[in-house]
Order: C-alpha cells, then structure tokens, then sequence
C-alpha cells in the first residue's frame, strides 16, 4: 500500500531541523556579505584617502545605526565562518550522523553569536 502523500505542502506549519536553518544561514550570510562588498570598499577607500575622509569615515561609523549594520555584518561573517568550517567536515564526511549534525549545528549558531557579542561589545 503507498503513503498518502500530501497534495500540497503548508510551509507555515513543517519545522525545519537545525542543521537545515544553519545552511540557509550559511547562504543568507553569504549573499549579505556579498551584496555589503561596496559599504565596506567605501568605508576602507575613505578611512584610508585623507585626514579629512578619515574624519568623516569616523562620523559615519559612529552614528549607532551604522553599528548595528557593522555588527550584523560581523555575524554574516562570523557565521559563514563557522559554518564553512562545519560544511568542510560533512565534504570529508565526518559527522553525518544524526546527532552529530543537529549538535554542530547548534554548536556553530552558539559560537557565532557569542563571538559576535563580544566583539560587538569590544568594538562598540
């Protein structure tokens, strides 16, 4: 006898597991550090011209809401890292089992925002 299998799949009610929310985290971040490539050329081409550019590059990253835009990057970067780590070991096929897996995914998501706390704390 085969399964019923549902005709139409409600996304508002499937969970994904962990591991899966990682890799679409893995490729948001991606693409966020990606598409933030000009902001960061701008920001290092104007810390780096002149003494006055400096000095606007300094009144431009110390509005807070550019901050919280710097330290979302840094979670972009922090978490592609770390999951780009993660991803490296399943290629080699280390830690495909179940429960490995879901416990280095939760390992990555915990490492990732705890460095970003503390350097969000350092840098702010």
């Amino acid at each position: 006898m085969q399964k019923q299998r549902p005709k139409h799949l409600d996304l508002t009610v499937i969970r994904l597991p962990l591991p899966g929310i990682v890799s679409i985290l893995h490729r948001v971040s991606g693409v966020a550090l990606f598409l933030s490539l000009p902001l960061l050329i701008y920001l290092l081409a104007g810390s780096l011209s002149s003494a006055e550019a400096f000095d606007s590059y300094r009144a431009v990253v110390a509005h807070p809401l550019m901050k919280l835009v710097l330290i979302g990057l840094m979670w972009a970067y922090l978490h592609h890292f770390c999951a780009g780590i993660r991803f490296l070991f399943l290629d080699v096929h280390k830690g495909l089992e179940l429960q490995t897996a879901r416990a280095t995914a939760k390992v990555v998501l915990g490492v990732s925002l705890a460095l970003t706390v503390v350097l969000g704390v350092f840098l702010w």
